[in-house]
């Protein structure tokens, strides 16, 4: 399933299309960038430690591995990003399909656009500077917002520049209230208080700005506080009355599912690789790992639609985890590899996305759901670390000495 995603997602032939159509300074010569990412993935999927390791244990390379690392150094944000919108535009019809079939170090970092009832992350762009400000690198996403839209942010994006950009552009936005950068206010209307939801009190009122919008602000206060402490959370959004407060207060909650994201890409997924300290490789390395996410999370969306379909008892279809299925994908996949070498592959790349996901749920139904649910437990409870003196802290013990001990011998 994870070779015939990959195939769809990141085709070899593709790829090398996007270099070529978005590339500035860069030449393919005698390495194709195909094959820089596929070198990559393996590093991305943890099925090689390192990208000098996979370069050295696949096929033989047509460069020198010093010509390879200056490539990946090289890599412009222009084609990290057109990689990651095509991939998303390669694989979105493929879980409309799946839906369908039912009834996400310092070197540099990147502004990811992430579409929550897909589970994909649809659109990236790379900074370089890793001290630059997120906002700063917003232009090429207000651009290509459209129409029906809906964009939930955090309050570092509550400028006036983003917002009405959104609102010119005709895409809806919730956005959490930044206390020092929200647009001016000409004036505000009263309170209306509105209905509860689960996690608190919902109220709104209309606020008039100063550039001549006007737009609504929804307050939302939390029966127990956030993580940093925070007991209120103020809300604007543009979207029109029929949805109401307490829907824009619900609906911002789906903002969360990023950070649960960025959290899988860390623990699942090879995103920060440490052998890679130029921005451009290391932001490479990122934009190959969220291209890796994307297809775990169509592989997820297929075993979970499988396993709906096929019981009848009308129970909830498996929760699947992302983490257990990369470790299953570790543990094949090399092994897959040599019993289907790469041209048993090649004729998947320009399958329909009908094809694909009607393959994907037959291999689906080969999966042992129990193996890859996600595994609950009850929360954690946080116990304040005692103070320790420096010398305790710095001590070493004999484990075999501290082991005998706890069964009542002497040490």
């Amino acid at each position: 399933m994870a070779r015939l995603a990959l195939q769809r997602a990141i085709a070899p032939q593709w790829i090398d299309e996007v270099f070529a159509e978005h590339r500035q300074r860069q030449y393919p010569r005698e390495l194709l960038f195909s094959t820089v990412v596929e070198l990559m993935t393996l590093v991305s999927l943890g099925l090689s430690p390192s990208l000098h390791a996979a370069a050295t244990q696949t096929k033989p390379l047509p460069v020198s591995l010093a010509a390879l690392y200056e490539k990946v150094n090289r890599t412009e944000p222009a084609i990290l990003r057109a990689l990651v919108q095509g991939s998303a535009q390669r694989l979105g019809p493929v879980l409309a399909a799946l839906r369908e079939q039912r009834g996400a170090a310092l070197p540099g970092h990147a502004l990811v656009v992430y579409e929550p009832d897909l589970g994909l992350v649809t659109d990236l762009v790379a900074i370089e500077d890793a001290h630059a400000q997120e906002r700063s690198a917003m232009a090429p996403l207000i651009e290509c917002a459209g129409a029906g839209e809906l964009w939930l942010a955090d309050r570092n994006f509550c400028t006036g520049t983003i917002l009405q950009g959104w609102h010119q552009a005709q895409a809806c936005f919730i956005v959490r209230e930044h206390g020092r950068n929200s647009p001016a206010l000409a004036s505000s209307g009263p309170w209306v208080d509105g209905a509860r939801i689960e996690t608190g009190q919902v109220r709104e009122q209309r606020i008039d700005l100063k550039a001549g919008f006007v737009w609504r602000r929804i307050e939302l206060t939390l029966d127990k506080p956030t993580d940093a402490g925070d007991t209120v959370i103020l809300l604007w959004s543009n979207l029109p009355a029929a949805v109401g407060a307490h829907e824009i207060a619900r609906l911002y909650r789906k903002r969360w599912r990023i950070e649960g994201m960025f959290q899988r890409l860390e623990s699942v997924l090879h995103s920060e690789i440490r052998t890679l300290g130029h921005p451009r490789a290391a932001l490479l390395g990122f934009t190959v790992a969220v291209l890796a996410y994307n297809v775990l999370a169509t592989l997820k969306r297929s075993v979970e639609a499988a396993h709906a379909a096929a019981d009848e008892t009308g129970a909830a279809p498996p929760d699947v985890s992302t983490y257990y299925l990369a470790v299953q994908i570790r543990s094949q996949y090399e092994g897959m590899l040599i019993a289907l070498p790469p041209n048993e592959w090649s004729h998947w790349s320009d399958a329909t996305p009908d094809v694909i996901a009607g393959k994907l749920l037959e291999l689906a139904r080969c999966v042992d759901p129990i193996q890859v649910r996600t595994r609950t437990r009850g929360p954690k409870t946080r116990k304040p670390a005692p103070y320790v003196e420096g010398a305790v802290a710095r001590a070493h013990h004999s484990t075999a000495r501290l082991l005998k001990r706890a069964k009542g011998g002497t040490s």
